[in-house]
């Protein structure tokens, strides 16, 4: 008897060390850094701590000026000046190289004309591959496919400088694709689209995720789009992360969004004036349509029963 417990518990730590380390290659990026500076001496980035999943969809939600683009070009590799630590995969992204990081991750910036360079689609898409030493053949193959991942199939013969704005985003993350980059940094991919750009550009990363495993971490300052897409949201004010989550779990403090110059979802403003200004009972601050739908039908039925 005495062995048979000694049997479980040597099982019962190992199974606890094997789930430990398989949490541990879960994480794909590790962010500690306490403090950024820029060569003028501006404060950029402090008390930054979060970590990005295989296969999640993170946001850095925050308003102009709060430190956004900056974490993501750390998580590139592109500043490397900061006192803390970024591991990409368990390694320190300073002791990599820029070819071993660019296998792994990439960027999209925010204004598409920064990235997009050569005379045709089909050229730009396939300079990241031709560069990383791929034959004509497999180069051939990564572009179209990646062409098709973003709907552009077709176009690989246009001008880039006639492409629309929302085509240029997309030809811009195409660019990652064809390298094969596994993780996506986007610098407000939403930004200067219309609302039906905007959705197609969210559906578009979202089928990305879900389907391909791509990790994505995505800055904006979008509160609309956040709850319905993203898994985990980190909010930014003055280069700091103030708060991190699930988005129900991080917009639960709805009088704490106006000291880091953000408002709640339309949604949830409504439901949360709904129930303090007009008294009606919600059990909680739903965060989309579908979600508003339920709770309002719910509290009405409620309401009718205890008259």
């Amino acid at each position: 008897m005495e062995n048979l417990r000694r049997f479980q518990n040597t099982e019962h730590k190992f199974v606890l060390s094997e789930n430990k380390g398989t949490q541990i290659k879960d994480i794909r990026l590790s962010v500690k850094i306490d403090s950024f500076k820029y060569p003028d001496s501006t404060k950029a980035l402090s008390d930054i701590n979060l970590e990005v999943r295989k296969g999640a969809f993170v946001g850095l939600l925050g308003a102009n000026g709060s430190g956004k683009t900056t974490l993501l070009r750390t998580m590139d590799g592109l500043l490397k000046g900061f006192e803390g630590s970024v591991y990409l995969d368990r390694t320190d992204i300073r002791k990599l190289t820029p070819r071993e990081i660019y296998k792994k991750i990439g960027l999209v910036f925010q204004n598409p004309d920064d990235q997009l360079f050569a005379p045709t689609l089909f050229e730009d898409i396939a300079f990241g591959p031709i560069n990383m030493g791929f034959d004509i053949h497999e180069v051939k193959r990564r572009v179209f496919s990646a062409l098709n991942e973003v709907e552009l199939t077709g176009l690989e013969k246009k001008s880039v400088h006639n492409l629309s704005f929302g085509q240029k985003k997309r030809a811009c993350i195409a660019g990652l694709l064809a390298m094969g980059h596994e993780i996506l940094l986007l610098d407000e991919p939403t930004a200067g689209l219309d609302p039906m750009g905007e959705y197609k550009m969210m559906n578009l990363l979202r089928r990305l995720n879900k389907e391909n495993g791509i990790t994505i971490v995505m800055a904006t300052h979008s509160v609309d789009l956040v709850p319905i897409f993203l898994d985990k949201l980190y909010i930014l004010s003055k280069g700091s992360i103030t708060r991190g989550g699930t988005p129900e779990e991080v917009f639960n403090a709805p009088e704490d969004m106006t000291s880091v110059k953000l408002r709640l979802p339309q949604i949830a403003e409504l439901i949360y004036k709904l129930k303090h200004e007009d008294n009606l009972q919600f059990d909680r601050i739903p965060l989309t349509i579908g979600e508003a739908r339920r709770e309002i039908i719910k509290t009405f039925e409620l309401t009718k029963e205890g008259r």
